[in-house]
């Protein structure tokens, strides 16, 4: 089954043809700089612009930066505010002439690892942290999403974690991997605490640098890298859009 993936972020539109059952992008692709505006018609416009670039007439899957309940939108992140309440299912359905669902990116990228990456045929808990501008979470419990866990926003040292332990705090502060990574098992500890998951999936660039900060984490759970790396949001998009257009929750 083939689904087009595009994975919507507030520097760019990402997207190509996927292969649901392999994990695999069938065409090389192709990326679209997000509108300034970031308002809701401008970015449908472009999710519409790559579903041209493919000549694409069947289903669409969406990965964007927001808490995505019932299709609607309910936060927003590196958009424009006035995505908060906007209906994006409907709205790039009427835009691009195609059947389109729409999850929120972390939860997109998650899902790919948990089906193709490294969290493939794990049990139990696992949770994917996406580590970047801010920290993006995905949960899940044997394999299945538990959706919009904005989990990069509990409280640590009386301030949202992304601030202190992203890696957007890593460059501001000029911290050293080691001295980064010992923030960032601190907020390992602080979620350890509350879910007890039985695997961490580390994400984003970080990802690419697991092995300088490793050995600063001391949590009980399993923790290791990701594996999909810049594919993972247009590959869990179209898995979620194809799995939600057969009835799966």
């Amino acid at each position: 089954m083939q689904v087009l993936g595009e994975d919507i972020g507030g520097s760019g539109v990402k997207g190509a043809p996927v292969d649901v059952k392999k994990g695999d992008l069938l065409a090389k692709r192709f990326r679209i700089p997000t509108p300034r505006s970031g308002k809701p018609q401008a970015i449908a416009e472009t999710v519409a612009e790559l579903v041209d670039q493919f000549k694409w007439n069947g289903l669409v899957g969406c990965g964007f930066p927001a808490a995505i309940q019932g299709g609607v939108a309910l936060t927003a992140a590196n958009v424009d505010k006035s995505w908060i309440g906007t209906d994006a299912v409907r709205l790039f359905s009427q835009t691009t002439n195609c059947k389109t669902y729409v999850v929120n990116d972390a939860d997109a990228a998650g899902v790919a690892e948990m089906r193709f990456g490294a969290g493939r045929k794990a049990k139990g808990v696992v949770l994917m942290i996406t580590v970047g501008t801010g920290l993006g979470t995905a949960l899940f419990t044997d394999g299945a999403l538990v959706p919009n866990c904005e989990l990069g926003h509990i409280l640590l040292r009386g301030k949202d974690a992304e601030l202190y332990a992203s890696d957007a705090a890593r460059q501001r502060k000029n911290l050293s991997w080691k001295a980064w990574g010992k923030r960032f098992n601190e907020y390992l500890s602080r979620l350890e605490a509350l879910l007890w998951p039985d695997m961490f999936i580390i994400g984003g660039g970080a990802s690419k640098k697991f092995s300088n900060f490793a050995d600063q984490l001391s949590v009980k759970a399993k923790v290791v890298p990701a594996q999909m790396l810049n594919e993972a949001g247009i590959i869990g998009a179209a898995i979620f859009a194809y799995e939600k257009s057969r009835g799966k929750k």
